[in-house]
């Protein structure tokens, strides 16, 4: 018995234990996500293709080694056929570019390299930006699930509100079967948007490289924080910091290190080495064994097709340049449309903040204490819950597009927007 129970006892501990070992092992509980940087850390550390971006950076990087390296030296064998005893010869030979060649080279594969660096960097911020977007999307379903219980509450009140007038004869079934049919809408609203979560979690944990499934904590809150920049600053901006405007610029450098490269291949190698006879007294009789130093160049005969290569090199030079204007253009568009976005959404942000939420807060509040005395009609009461539900709803969903719009103009432009100065700043 006592055998058994400890056998039990074990079991459970060790099970204990695996289930310890695997929760330990889940990437990113729930709990480590508190706020947007949590987000960001995670995706940065674990999101696959920036971590495929990161390994082309890598390839670039190790191209340089081997770029500044000489081509392998060639060992070398002769032997004498016709003759017994047979001279034998054993050599090496090191092949030498033309003068410039390993600097132009290298230099290609540097720009390369710096290229592929900002490509990452930049892959980083674009993956930064739908992170946030997925994010500011995901706490306004938080906020829209929050404001529907609220017009839960409020609809639940005023259902009890008519319950009781309708008891006491001060109102008629009409209107408190109508109440009874918006708390059940409100009811459905807040079951519809709560099963929404499990979507745009599953959106998030595709971004971060988590399983869909993985549950997800509503977000907090979030501060509308607004940018005072011109959209003077914003290019100014983008033509120094734009990140994909620095790669094609890397791009442009290589393409005329290539350049220089075919410029080269009209000039010869050159190939020294040494050679070193073995069995030399047999075939030449005594004396000091003989060595032969070897210098050989190739000849750059076939001009036609270096002269293609050349022009093939300054065309693709030409190809990115033109390529890295018409990208400019794109995303001096993109940052302008962007900024107006921004700028709409701080005006709405406003209007609700400052003028309709409050007035139709008071809207309610006066069509309530009318429908209580007798003065209102109960379908005016009800339009005016609609309405400020309505406004608070817009006011959130404004936050969160300056959020979303404020993200996707720092990442075409390649910076964080300055934050608009406080009254004691200015």
């Amino acid at each position: 018995m006592k055998l058994t129970m400890t056998m039990l006892l074990a079991g459970a501990i060790l099970v204990s234990l695996s289930q310890l070992t695997e929760a330990s092992e889940q990437p990113g509980e729930p709990n480590q996500f508190v706020n947007l940087d949590d987000y960001l850390h995670y995706a940065e550390m674990n999101n696959a293709e920036l971590k495929a971006s990161f390994q082309g950076w890598k390839i670039a990087a190790e191209q340089i080694p081997q770029a500044k390296t000489l081509p392998d030296p060639k060992l070398t064998y002769d032997v004498e056929a016709r003759r017994s005893p047979s001279g034998q010869t054993i050599g090496i030979m090191q092949t030498f570019p033309w003068f410039g060649t390993i600097k132009a080279r290298t230099d290609v594969a540097s720009a390369e390299e710096r290229a592929a660096l900002k490509r990452y960097e930049a892959q980083k911020l674009k993956l930064f930006s739908e992170v946030k977007q997925a994010f500011f999307e995901y706490s306004y379903l938080a906020r829209q699930v929050e404001t529907a219980r609220q017009n839960l509450e409020l609809s639940r009140h005023f259902e009890e509100v008519t319950r009781t007038r309708y008891a006491t004869s001060q109102t008629t079934h009409p209107d408190h079967i109508r109440a009874q049919i918006e708390a059940a809408n409100a009811e459905y609203e807040v079951q519809r948007l709560e099963s929404l979560q499990e979507p745009l979690a599953a959106k998030l944990n595709s971004i971060l490289n988590r399983r869909a499934k993985t549950a997800l904590p509503w977000p907090g809150k979030q501060e509308f924080k607004e940018s005072k920049v011109s959209i003077a600053e914003i290019t100014d901006i983008l033509l120094e910091k734009n990140l994909e405007l620095g790669a094609m610029q890397m791009d442009i450098e290589a393409a005329r290190g290539q350049v220089e490269l075919a410029k080269k291949k009209f000039y010869p190698e050159i190939d020294v080495g040494i050679d070193v006879l073995t069995q030399s007294e047999a075939t030449m009789g005594p004396g000091e064994q003989p060595l032969f130093v070897k210098v050989g160049i190739n000849l750059p005969l076939w001009t036609s097709s270096y002269s293609a290569q050349e022009r093939q090199a300054m065309a693709k030079m030409e190809q990115t340049y033109l390529q890295r204007t018409q990208l400019q253009n794109d995303l001096l568009s993109g940052a302008q449309k962007a900024f107006y976005e921004v700028e709409d959404s701080v005006r709405r942000v406003r209007l609700y903040k400052d003028t309709l939420i409050p007035r139709s807060r008071e809207m309610l509040a006066a069509y309530e204490a009318s429908y209580r005395s007798g003065g209102a009609d109960f379908l005016s009461l009800i339009d005016a819950q609609k309405t400020l539900i309505n406004a608070q709803l817009a006011y959130e969903k404004a936050v969160t597009e300056h959020a979303q719009k404020g993200a996707e103009l720092e990442a075409i432009i390649g910076a964080q927007l300055p934050a608009a100065k406080k009254d004691s700043e200015k």
